[in-house]
């Protein structure tokens, strides 16, 4: 227990000093989980949208895939972009491998599918006679979608906090396409892998320890948004 008072108390001392090394990993790793499960919800909520409303044949594949994706090791995924941004791979010419956008398409492609399987659940548990009521009122369909949209805010809330969470906390794919990079591509969680690696186990809690209020913070305000939404 020393031990874990010690990470805590390293992390504190690491927040309040202003340490501009652990300050800096910090921001990276919300810059890049914040924008991977941005672009995610930006593709996620219209396929999931496009999905749940539509027929059509090989939906079910799609379907399966998106679901298949929702479980996918990250580690797969970190495989895959790192063999598609290596220098001989055929997106090496933009040479995003061990930079942060790599992080970020890593990233992205493990929270679309969260995202866009949680939009299409949401989305299908509705009533289908509302959908008829709305036509029948004379909306169009982008306006029917921007309904049920509204209607399924707060399980898309859910999806956010998900995809976000996910991301956030995924090792593998991040120390694969970023190696994390002292300055560049090291972010909370590659930190702590090498922080144990080298048997420094105050430091490594304390970018635990950081990380967990990280995400704690970020689901306080969504889930604080979430049952705002729910009162009204």
């Amino acid at each position: 227990m020393e031990l874990v008072f010690e990470g805590i108390g390293q992390a504190f001392w690491l927040l309040v000093s202003g340490d501009t090394a652990a300050w800096r990993v910090i921001l990276l790793s919300l810059m890049v989980s914040g924008s991977a499960t941005l672009i995610s919800l930006c593709i996620g909520v219209p396929a999931g949208t496009w999905l749940a409303l539509s027929r059509f044949r090989g939906r079910q594949v799609l379907v399966s895939l998106v679901n298949t994706g929702m479980g996918s090791p990250p580690v797969v995924v970190g495989l895959i972009v790192t063999i598609l941004l290596w220098r001989s791979g055929p997106l090496g010419i933009l040479g995003l491998l061990y930079t942060p956008y790599a992080m970020v398409i890593a990233q992205f492609i493990i929270a679309l599918p969260l995202v866009t399987g949680f939009t299409m659940a949401s989305i299908q548990q509705l009533d289908p006679s509302l959908r008829l009521q709305i036509m029948a009122l004379g909306a169009s369909r982008w306006q029917m979608v921007w309904l049920l949209l509204r209607e399924t805010r707060l399980p898309l809330l859910a999806a956010v906090m998900a995809g976000f969470g996910a991301v956030i906390s995924e090792v593998g794919a991040s120390m694969m396409v970023g190696g994390n990079i002292l300055n560049q591509t090291r972010v909370l969680t590659t930190a702590t892998v090498m922080e144990v690696g080298k048997g420094n186990f105050p430091l490594a809690i304390a970018f635990g320890f950081i990380l967990m209020v990280l995400v704690y913070l970020v689901n306080s305000l969504l889930t604080h948004v979430q049952q705002r939404s729910r009162t009204r």
